[in-house]
């Protein structure tokens, strides 16, 4: 009986090896069968994708011959002889247009320089017609069409320039229904997946319409409407798959484990081949060598050595442009006026200076611009050359770098930036010994290097430093909001965007940011906030988003400009005042400077808040210089740069980041006494123009200018003449001057009244007509 029953088991073991292979083949086929299915679905979906994929660029099409249509009727009647012959008629021109234009719902026409936009009360004009007004009068190229509600009703908009004689002689701004987009649009209902019809690209863009069934995660790969700001989305179909959270998942899973196991099994019961002889060990002494590449040079007192990832071209020389060394600082175009090659010159001949004043180490910033690596790169190469010690600290606002001056204890430091100009240019603002180079001393750099007295053989050492935590640190330490502010930053994608929202949540504000993200094209607008035109964006976001406030930087962040939640721009000089108050609350009889084309309220605010008001010559170097002299606390100029040096809170140079902090520390400490709109209703206002320009031949301005002081007369008022010629009425004042900045005549004026304002342009027009008749002035 045993021995029977011990034979079946013999048996049985012998069968069941025999079915190992069979067995393990099933579960592997079941498995793979699974599997098979499953790429089968996927290649349907992805069949699928690509119709959903053509459905969109079918309704891209569609979208965009729609709208091309309308724009070419609107050409051909903004071509109409009628339509430009009375151009300047606005209300009559948009009476021809409707007319012309029947499918449009409104239509108005506006003034080149949109004067009349930059006035108006955003609350009745509207916001979002302004904000695209603005944009379309800063973009360079065709301004797109969006969409916006009126009421529960969506429309398209547009603004279309006018030119003749290659200027913008007006704007035509148009309002068209949605209805026929929204049908166009619906009628592109794909087969499978959906389309999703937004308003801008990204992130932040606006649903507007969807059609399709259902589907899986929105493709981020949207294809833009020509011509407008309309962006065709594509959420792509998914196939059913059980392989994420199907329990029978476990289960083939376990299957296709045993079978493989089983084979395993099996496979290791067989007679095993012989291996094939391992390779032989190749030893690392046998690998053949390539050379070495030669040592680098010694560096010299440094032991750093200078960074490979920055190599600088030597480019080919260049004719040195007088016209690059400015008042204030060092600014040219790329390419022509700036190369390399003559960043390194400078480089060279800020190092000779410095030797010569025993100032052996230097910091060095540079803004978001193309072209800073490069420039930075190449003045960095000639400061070493002349035996300078560089610190490198990358990419950072002006005033950032100025700090790091102080930080580190150099007392020097130049900021490769371009500030608010367009992308391709670029400059040198430069400290030495503390001291802001400004008129003769920029044109001693000149001279060194148009007479080649540079300094060649010297081993400076370079090194990089991390210096924006200890600016952040800085700030936060000695500013604090008391209330949480809600405020909008708009950095015109300016290096400004990399730190400023950073400090202002610090100091206890919570920042919205808006083109903070740095790009040295200026995609969006141009960085300039003195001017009305660059804040259409901020003024609508700070609307939309019922913010405190909203602070604008230009494009190296040492000037700063304020919007308030009405929708008002407040002028420089009217946030001087604000801080002329603060400081001197703390400081009585301490002297506040500010420059010629600061409102004529000013010196009686200063003075009513026991200050000394002193008007002094624009420009930052020469405002710093002049600080320096008197011990000023406080200084301030139009353009939006501000210097606190009260109780060595900071350390007198211009900080567009600084001053908006201590802006919202103000606003924040005022909140329980008064609201924001209150706190800015209590400074004087009055009529003012923003800055007029008119472009002139190069060094033409400087020439009428003496002209003009010499023969122009104002018996019945007081005129200053410290910076072209200011002349003070007791109810208004105006300005002409030579810019610093670009060749131009600058004009500002400003009255308590709508008429002592044209009787003050007035004065100045006949004054200047007499010199030169020939003048196309811009007031």
């Amino acid at each position: 009986m045993g021995r029977n029953e011990g034979g079946a088991k013999r048996g049985l073991r012998i069968d069941v090896r025999r079915v190992l292979p069979l067995i393990g083949a099933t579960l592997l086929t079941v498995g793979g069968a699974f599997c098979a299915w499953q790429a089968w679905l996927i290649a349907d979906e992805s069949d699928a994708a690509e119709r959903t994929r053509s459905a969109q660029r079918q309704a891209v099409h569609d979208l965009g011959e729609l709208y091309a249509g309308r724009h070419s009727q609107l050409m051909q009647a903004v071509g109409n002889p009628e339509v430009a012959a009375g151009i300047d008629d606005h209300v009559a021109t948009a009476a021809r247009l409707r007319a012309l234009l029947p499918a449009t719902s409104d239509i108005e026409i506006y003034s080149g320089g949109l004067d009349e936009v930059v006035r108006a009360n955003y609350r009745e004009f509207g916001y979002a017609k302004a904000a695209q007004l603005m944009a379309a009068l800063g973009t360079t190229g065709a301004p797109l069409a969006s969409s916006s509600v009126h009421g529960n009703d969506r429309r398209l908009t547009v603004a279309e320039p006018v030119n003749a004689d290659g200027a913008v002689r007006a704007w035509v701004w148009l309002e068209y229904p949605f209805d026929d987009i929204r049908q166009k649009f619906m009628a592109s209902s794909p087969s499978s997946g959906r389309l999703e019809l937004r308003q801008g690209n990204g992130g932040d863009s606006l649903m507007l319409e969807s059609v399709g069934s259902a589907a899986g995660e929105t493709s981020p790969d949207a294809q833009q409407v020509p011509g407008t700001s309309l962006y065709v989305y594509a959420a792509l179909p998914k196939a059913f798959i059980v392989i994420p959270h199907s329990e029978l998942l476990a289960v083939l899973l376990t299957l296709i484990g045993i079978g493989g196991g089983v084979l395993l099994l099996w496979a290791r019961q067989r007679p095993q081949p012989q291996a094939e002889p391992e390779p032989e060990e190749v030893l690392i002494a046998d690998v053949e060598r390539k050379p070495r590449l030669p040592p680098a040079p010694t560096l010299g007192r440094g032991d750093t050595p200078a960074p490979s990832a920055k190599p600088v071209a030597r480019a080919s020389v260049v004719a040195l442009d007088p016209a690059i060394f400015r008042a204030y600082d060092i600014r040219g175009i790329v390419g022509t006026q700036l190369t390399a090659d003559i960043a390194r010159r400078i480089g060279q001949a800020i190092g000779g200076l410095m030797n010569e004043r025993g100032l052996r180490e230097i910091v060095v910033g540079r803004d978001g611009r193309l072209s800073g690596p490069e420039l930075a790169g190449a003045l960095m190469d000639g400061l070493r050359a002349a035996g300078i010690d560089v610190i490198d600290l990358g990419a950072v606002p002006t005033p950032v770098a100025y700090f790091a001056a102080f930080h580190f204890g150099t007392g020097c430091a130049v900021s490769v930036t371009g500030s608010h100009n367009p992308p391709d240019h670029n400059g040198f603002k430069i400290v030495v010994g503390g001291e802001t180079l400004a008129e003769g001393a920029i044109a001693d750099l000149h001279r060194r290097i148009a007479e080649g007295r540079l300094e060649e053989d010297g081993l400076g050492a370079w090194r990089e430093q991390s210096i924006i935590d200890a600016y952040v640190a800085k700030i936060a330490g000695d500013v604090s909001a008391e209330r949480r502010l809600k405020v909008v930053v708009d950095a015109g994608n300016g290096v400004a965007g990399a730190v400023a929202p950073r400090v202002l949540e610090e100091i206890g504000c919570e920042v919205v940011p808006l083109y903070c993200d740095v790009d040295g094209t200026f995609p969006n607008h141009h960085p300039d906030p003195s001017d009305p035109r660059n804040l259409g964006d901020l003024i609508a976001a700070v609307h939309t988003i019922g913010a405190d406030l909203g602070i604008a930087f230009d494009g190296d962040g040492d000037r700063v400009g304020v919007v308030t939640a009405s929708g008002e721009i407040i002028n420089a000089d009217r946030l001087l005042m604000l801080f002329a108050q603060d400081v001197l609350a703390r400081n009585p009889g301490a002297t506040v400077i500010f420059d010629v084309k600061c409102t004529g309220h000013l010196r009686r605010v200063i003075q009513e808040s026991a200050g000394v008001p002193l008007m002094w010559r624009t420009g930052h170097s020469l405002i710093k210089a002049k600080m320096r002299e008197t011990g000023a606390a406080l200084a301030g100029e139009m353009s939006g740069h501000f210097f606190f040096a009260d109780n060595n809170r900071w350390y007198g140079f211009d900080d567009g980041i600084y001053a908006a902090a201590r802006l919202l520390e103000i606003v924040a400490g005022d909140l329980e006494e008064r609201s924001v709109a209150a706190l800015f209703e209590g400074l004087p206002t009055s009529i003012s123009t923003p800055e007029l320009r008119l472009p002139m031949e190069e060094g033409a301005p400087f020439r009428f200018i003496e002209t003009f002081r010499a023969s122009a007369t104002f018996e019945d008022a007081r005129v200053t003449t410290i910076d072209g010629i200011r002349v003070d009425w007791p109810d208004g004042w105006g300005l002409v001057r030579a810019s610093n900045t670009s060749p131009a005549l600058v004009f500002r004026f400003d009255a308590d009244t709508a008429k002592a304002l044209e009787r003050v342009k007035q004065a100045f027009r006949q004054r200047l007509l007499a010199v030169d008749r020939t003048l196309a002035l811009p007031f």
